[in-house]
């Protein structure tokens, strides 16, 4: 490695004159932090595709079966993946965020250009805006994708999803088989003629009505078009209907013939649209509405905290990244990649876990979401009182031995 005078080639491009370093002046501290927000962001923008195209295959193949075998026109795949992507950007943002960071630092560390910025000056708290301001762009980013796109995204795709479903619904049903395309709506048939969509021998559970579910039984049945053309009808003979309603009332109805009609908007329609597909205003009025279920309440509360206390672990990510990218001078990018996912599992693990308990109302919903990122925050506030002070986290010690030990051997 090249230095002149104090400073690495590597860091600063600008030629120094002097045999003194002068790192705390503001045109280098700009220059500094320009280095640091180039670093991050190139391996941001990497990590969010990389991540979203991991999420993206666990649909590619139901989406590429809607080409294949039911004929559906590949602008409405497009569209559908587009409508996807909010949900997934509000997961990968921050996880790409954070390898970032991890690999930037880790970088840094092990061709000792934090070594150079200490000996210039810059303290490890002066390296953090940067680290913030990056954040920060991270966590606005998802803000705005959890808050206007994801409820956006989630209600277009429905709609364009009934509406092809709608439009190839005598190919998607396989007799024998669960058929269960429509939130809330399970289908099962002994036979099914494609030609002239008769069913025969159909059971039908229906858990659009979450107060009484229906399960009904029928001998025959047809499927097809409603007179509403964003209806799909279902023309069932010669059955039961079997009802559960609170304090363990059970109703049992026979019927010669039953047109249940699953309808493509308004309430208890067969779209099944729910807390994840509603905007803030929406949430905030449902929970509001003396009408409200509690359970539904609680849910609805902890998805309105959710949208605004995930997008922000950006930032809690960055700090806790940075003392642990420095500690990683010599494991590479795999090692920089494990923490990450090692992070990321932990911060899950804790914020389903209490989603869990406040969906209960065992916790206020607002603590529960929150609770996560304070947790993280003062971990990370920790790891970097030891990264300065020069101690070794100890999550990095049994990788060193085992290091020492293979080159030993």
């Amino acid at each position: 490695m090249t230095y002149h005078g104090c400073f690495s080639a590597n860091v600063f491009s600008l030629p120094l004159h002097s045999s003194r370093c002068h790192v705390s002046s503001p045109a280098m501290k700009r220059i500094l932090s320009l280095y640091i927000i180039r670093e991050i962001a190139s391996l941001f923008l990497l990590g969010i595709m990389v991540f979203t195209l991991i999420l993206l295959m666990g649909r590619l193949i139901k989406l590429t079966d809607l080409v294949i075998s039911r004929g559906v026109p590949l602008a409405d795949v497009s569209r559908m993946i587009m409508y996807l992507m909010p949900s997934f950007l509000v997961f990968t943002i921050p996880m790409a965020f954070l390898l970032a960071v991890l690999l930037a630092f880790g970088r840094f560390s092990a061709d000792n250009e934090i070594t150079v910025m200490k000996a210039g000056g810059i303290s490890l708290i002066q390296m953090l805006p940067p680290v913030l301001v990056c954040g920060l762009c991270a966590a606005l980013l998802t803000l705005a994708a959890s808050t206007i796109g994801v409820p956006w995204g989630n209600s277009a795709f429905k709609t364009l999803s009934f509406a092809v479903l709608k439009q190839n619904v005598a190919a998607t049903v396989r007799e024998k088989v669960f058929w269960d395309d429509i939130p809330d709506i399970v289908m099962y048939t002994e036979h099914f003629d494609e030609e002239h969509h008769t069913l025969k021998g159909v059971i039908i559970y229906d858990g659009r009505d979450l107060a009484r579910p229906l399960t009904i039984f029928a001998a025959d049945g047809v499927i097809g078009s409603g007179p509403n053309r964003n209806d799909i009808r279902l023309a069932l003979k010669n059955g039961t209907i079997h009802a559960v309603g609170t304090a363990n009332e059970y109703r049992l109805v026979n019927f010669g013939e039953y047109t249940m009609t699953i309808g493509g908007s308004g309430q208890g329609s067969g779209l099944g649209r729910n807390e994840l597909d509603m905007t803030i205003a929406e949430l905030r009025l449902q929970i509001d509405s003396p009408a409200t279920p509690k359970p539904v309440r609680l849910k609805m509360q902890s998805e309105l905290h959710s949208r605004f206390a995930f997008p922000f672990a950006s930032l809690v990510f960055g700090v806790v990244a940075v003392p642990l990218g420095m500690q990683n001078r010599r494991s590479g990018k795999s090692a920089g990649f494990s923490t990450s996912i090692g992070i990321l599992l932990a911060y899950y693990v804790v914020q389903s876990l209490l989603r869990t308990l406040a969906d209960k109302g065992s916790i206020p919903p607002a603590l529960a979401l929150w609770l996560p990122n304070m947790i993280f925050l003062g971990l990370g506030w920790f790891l970097l009182n030891m990264a300065s002070q020069e101690r070794r986290i100890r999550l990095f010690l049994p990788i060193d031995k085992l290091r020492r030990k293979w080159k030993a051997i």
